[in-house]
């Protein structure tokens, strides 16, 4: 078994022309997944490129490196549109794994039941990329491409997120359940974003929903509906989510039904709509 802090982006790229190279961050998933299996031939550590920690305003948005911790982003002066991230970060275990865990290392991974996606959804995230052939970036929507599985290829690296900037009177929320409070996979989760215009109407919106679908996904149809409401409307936590949940897809296993995670999930969206609008609108 080989080991290599990359010092640089050129660095890390060449490294993975080699064979049985696992790319590490923070190792807060990748650790516990091997169990009792041994190390592949290479371990290739990220975590010191300059550049891959760190939230910094961009133009017209936002760039959020590879490496940067959910301590971090927890901890970052941010606008309102990123209290859904904020709200998630703060829910990735325990703090000692905010301390570790990775952004790109929490997409990569893949779970159905990645806290930071919902929110980085609703933000309209696109990831970058990077090989020695070139760099490109891609809606996170497409990144992800089904359970453990992205469209990253074996000689790619994330390395960061972009992120446009939101519209004046944006709020923003993360809710989850677990079969406990503190430390928990959720049965459900959802971020929504919501943004108010002067006449108090929505004039943007956007729901997404975690752990009820291989992938999580924005519920286009709920969000064209919420367009226009008044916010007195949208802050009432009494919207008509059912008919809108169709593209959800959730399974039953220990955490809880199938049926159960179809109901939790609208019942989340009502809370998470209502959360952003309150915010938007305070």
């Amino acid at each position: 078994m080989g080991y290599i802090a990359a010092e640089t982006l050129e660095m890390a790229l060449h490294a993975l022309g080699g064979s049985d190279v696992a790319v590490v961050a923070g190792c807060t998933d990748w650790f516990p997944a091997l169990g009792g299996k041994p190390a592949p031939g290479t371990i290739l550590d990220v975590t010191g490129i300059p550049g891959f920690r760190g939230i910094n305003k961009a133009d017209g948005g936002w760039h959020i490196g590879a490496a940067t911790r959910w301590s971090d982003i927890v901890a970052a002066d941010l606008p309102p549109g990123f209290d859904g991230l904020k709200a998630a970060a703060r829910e990735v275990g325990s703090v000692q794994i905010q301390n570790a865990a990775t952004i790109a290392g929490n997409l990569c991974n893949a779970s159905p039941a990645a806290d930071g996606v919902p929110p980085l959804l609703t933000l309209d995230a696109r990831i970058e990329i990077a090989s020695l052939s070139g760099a490109r970036n891609v809606p996170l929507a497409e990144f992800i491409t089904g359970v453990r599985t992205t469209s990253l290829q074996p000689d790619e690296l994330v390395t960061g997120l972009s992120v446009p900037d939101l519209p004046t009177r944006t709020g923003a929320s993360f809710v989850k359940l677990g079969a406990r409070k503190y430390l928990v996979i959720s049965i459900a989760m959802v971020s929504a974003v919501i943004t108010f215009d002067e006449g108090e109407r929505v004039s943007l919106a956007r729901v997404a929903v975690g752990a009820c679908s291989p992938v999580a996904q924005r519920l286009g149809k709920l969000e064209k509906a919420l367009l226009g409401m008044p916010a007195f409307e949208v802050e009432s936590g009494n919207l008509p989510i059912d008919p809108f949940l169709s593209p959800l897809a959730p399974i039953g296993d220990v955490r809880g039904s199938a049926e159960y995670r179809m109901e939790v999930a609208a019942d989340l969206c009502r809370r998470a709509i209502a959360s952003a609008a309150a915010t938007a609108h305070g």
